[in-house]
């Protein structure tokens, strides 16, 4: 008889993961490595440190609850030696695709007789939203479950073939990525893009997300942070942020803006939404990094869609 590992995206889809009652370990997969530095060599003691240094600085996370949450279910992954198969429970976004990107190039040099197959949320009905595994009911998971798609070897190299990219200093080279469509990956292509969209853009310093803020802000005019933020979670296309993700980036805009209850943009702010003028040298950071690239040595065109480096 084979043995089962399951790997999930997060502790709320683990609770639900609990209740269909699959045989098989759980391990749930707590980062969120679509933000901050990585290094390719996923679980290696200078990944953990890259990873804590930004949650750290970032986050405010303490190196006890980043012992506790990350790194002992990260040892319990190490020691299920003897699953030969292997299920991933992601879902389509951004957040979710890189975080499944890393655990299957973990799995590549790591687990390398598994069968590997992926459970990934994303467009289940006739409409155009797209759901987050939390989001499905028992019967619909099961469903997922039984239809999983087992990875081919090919697959598996093509995942740490991108992660490789992502961690790269050239996201020039995540542009030119034109084979998605040859692997059984259904919504990297999306994210990736969006991932080419959070470098700052040519029109205003800002990118994408930051300029969605902005405009989220100013259009729909939220009576509170609060609501902002409620606001910003529902309306973010594919990233999958968190709210304390989306709270960072208000830090980063908080001086474009003259009050968060009610919510209200300065004059500057406006300007800057209009592309009036430009934020770039204002918001820059140097040790702001978007997988292996720092953020602001690159533009994004969004008239060619194209990424320039400074």
């Amino acid at each position: 008889m084979s043995s089962l590992l399951h790997i999930t995206n997060g502790d709320s889809f683990t609770e639900k993961l609990k209740e269909l009652n699959l045989k098989g370990d759980i391990i749930t997969w707590r980062e969120m490595l679509c933000e901050g530095r990585t290094e390719t060599n996923v679980g290696s003691e200078s990944f953990w440190k890259t990873r804590f240094e930004f949650l750290h600085k970032n986050y405010k996370v303490t190196k006890s609850i980043f012992i506790e949450k990350t790194l002992k279910e990260y040892r319990s992954l190490c020691n299920h030696k003897q699953q030969d198969q292997i299920v991933l429970w992601f879902e389509y976004d951004l957040f979710c695709q890189v975080n499944m990107l890393a655990v299957l190039s973990w799995l590549k040099a790591n687990r390398k007789y598994a069968e590997i197959s992926l459970v990934c949320s994303g467009k289940e009905d006739d409409t155009d939203k797209l759901y987050g595994l939390s989001e499905l009911n028992n019967e619909q998971l099961l469903k997922l479950y039984e239809n999983r798609i087992v990875l081919t070897q090919d697959d598996v190299e093509y995942a740490d073939y991108v992660w490789q990219l992502y961690c790269s200093d050239n996201p020039i080279r995540l542009e030119n990525l034109r084979d998605f469509g040859q692997f059984q990956f259904e919504y990297l292509s999306e994210a990736i893009k969006a991932h080419l969209q959070r470098f700052p853009t040519i029109k205003n310093g800002l990118n994408a997300l930051e300029n969605h803020v902005l405009d989220f802000s100013f259009s729909k005019k939220p009576k509170s942070k609060v609501e902002l933020l409620g606001g910003l979670l529902k309306n973010q296309g594919n990233y999958g942020f968190g709210d304390t993700q989306f709270d960072r980036i208000l830090t980063t805009l908080k001086p474009l803006y003259t009050s968060f209850n009610p919510v209200k943009l300065s004059k500057k702010g406006k300007d800057i939404l209009e592309g009036k003028t430009n934020y770039y040298s204002h918001i820059r950071d140097n040790e702001a990094y978007l997988g292996g690239a720092l953020k602001y040595n690159y533009l994004y065109n969004t008239t060619s869609n194209r990424i320039l480096k400074l």
